[in-house]
């Protein structure tokens, strides 16, 4: 069974996340190649990042800048800051509230498969929610978990970016249990503007416990990936 290492990195700034998941990710590819040559019989570890963050904007590579509609003074006005980061995908909100999740996973311990990779973390958080009895799903043509996804109501409570090489990956999910979800009107969120936005708290009506639901989905992600915690 595969083992991965569990980090809480509470409240921590999006750069400065985003370093230390760089270090791990890139010290992993390093590895991989030394494997590879001959270099060390040493195996790959596999990490688990949860954290929340200040207000923060991100887009991905495949994304349009148009769709941040905030100037540089107005993001000074939210306390919020901006990147540009190395994952797919468009543009998404993270701050406190959301629960972001980042595997460093060397895919070669489960599965050479980045889609099935993507399905895994959906179901992972399918799962979690069924817990508190909200139901759930996938958008046929996007990422993400939705609410009445097949509906005109369809609104997204997860959101998903990775980024991988050698099958390694980085970025993940931003899962909104308490998210102050008006920072969502300041972009188009995944480049979709015809979708809205949703969180826990807003479909239960109350303040979720935050380390409660990131137990479930830790325990959730174990059992779908197969996984041991070490």
């Amino acid at each position: 069974m595969p083992e991965v290492i569990f980090k809480q990195l509470g409240l921590i700034d999006y750069k400065e996340a985003w370093d230390f998941q760089e270090e791990i990710f890139q010290n992993t590819i390093g590895e991989k190649i030394r494997i590879r040559n001959g270099e060390t019989d040493l195996v790959t570890k596999n990490y688990l990042l949860f954290c929340q963050h200040p207000h923060v904007f991100t887009l991905g590579k495949s994304g349009s800048e148009d769709n941040l509609l905030l100037n540089d003074s107005e993001l000074t006005e939210n306390n919020a800051s901006f990147y540009k980061i190395n994952r797919g995908g468009d543009i998404t909100y993270h701050g406190p509230g959301q629960l972001v999740a980042y595997p460093i996973f060397d895919l070669d311990h489960f599965f050479s498969d980045i889609h099935k990779y993507l399905r895994f973390l959906e179901q992972a958080v399918i799962d979690t929610l069924l817990e508190y009895n909200i139901e759930s799903s996938r958008v046929e043509g996007l990422t993400g978990v939705w609410i009445e996804g097949d509906t005109p109501r369809a609104r997204k409570i997860c959101a998903l970016g990775v980024k991988s090489s050698r099958w390694v990956t980085m970025h993940g999910i931003g899962f909104n249990i308490n998210s102050d979800l008006s920072y969502f009107s300041h972009i188009i969120p995944c480049g979709i503007d015809d979708k809205a936005v949703t969180s826990m708290q807003k479909e239960l009506g109350y303040e979720l416990d935050f380390e409660e639901v990131s137990q479930v989905l830790k325990k959730k992600l174990a059992i779908q990936f197969e996984y041991q915690y070490v």
